[in-house]
């Protein structure tokens, strides 16, 4: 089954047996998906208002780019004020996408540029196909990061190799990307999407609590000291085996009704 929605330049929808994954597509192929404003607040408004039961979310884009970047064409005019406050605009919106409901997985294909690297930053799990390449071009047209990049890509690859990007125009190909941290799963070209939902499906089977913790509890154990870290890790274990799904998922792997973790190919 499925349902689904359009919102402003955003299509929407609901799969799985239980509609359990939310498909999110940016559905400005013509322009390569670039961003602008009414989009990111749809974004925002999208996962602020995430429909009940939905467990996980797959963000991709229409044709064959996932994200050029930064709609140029309606870059405005700002004094250093306005433009303060429509960088933290797109960090409050983005920041639902790292910090909602839901894990988010980036089905990525062709251009993840500029906003659109941005944008899959604040995913959870990035699923790059072969045609995928990245760049932060901001530097070569005289502007910054300003979606919560300077935060999360050094992150994902260092802050060596972001400010090579952006003093030289580095583009990396998916090969390279997958090897330095910008995607985590590699695929042939056109299967980005089918990985992105088969991974989507078998995170919503999580337990609700652990994917919470995931999302919530360990990015910020990691920017802690160690000790501090330690013992949220530690309130976080106590919370997440204390829900009732918790404790049945355990009884069924000790009395032999669960699966055991096996080598894949």
């Amino acid at each position: 089954m499925k349902t689904f929605t359009q919102h402003h330049d955003i299509h929407f929808e609901r799969l799985g047996e239980e509609q359990e994954v939310a498909v999110i597509r940016l559905t400005r192929g013509a322009k390569r998906n670039a961003l602008n404003d009414r989009l990111i607040l749809a974004l925002r408004d999208l996962f602020e208002n995430m429909p009940e039961g939905v467990r996980s979310a797959v963000i991709a884009g229409e044709g064959p780019h996932f994200c050029a970047g930064l709609d140029l064409s309606e870059l405005k005019e700002r004094d250093a004020g306005q433009g303060l406050h429509h960088s933290r605009m797109w960090h409050a919106a983005l920041e639902r996408v790292q910090y909602g409901p839901v894990p988010v997985i980036a089905a990525l294909q062709g251009a993840v540029v500029g906003g659109g690297l941005e944008l899959a930053s604040a995913c959870h799990i990035r699923v790059a196909d072969a045609s995928a390449f990245y760049a932060l071009p901001e530097g070569s047209r005289g502007i910054f990061v300003g979606g919560g990049g300077a935060v999360r890509i050094p992150k994902l690859i260092g802050a060596a190799r972001m400010t090579d990007m952006m003093l030289t125009g580095r583009v990396y190909n998916a090969q390279d990307g997958e090897r330095i941290g910008l995607a985590q799963y590699l695929v042939p070209e056109g299967a980005a999407f089918d990985k992105a939902l088969e991974l989507a499906v078998r995170v919503a089977q999580n337990a609700p609590l652990t994917n919470y913790a995931l999302m919530h509890a360990l990015p910020r154990i990691a920017e802690q000291p160690a000790d501090q870290g330690l013992f949220t890790e530690a309130m976080m274990a106590a919370i997440a085996q204390s829900a009732p799904e918790a404790k049945t998922r355990l009884n069924d792997f000790l009395e032999g009704r669960a699966a055991k973790v096996r080598k894949q190919d």
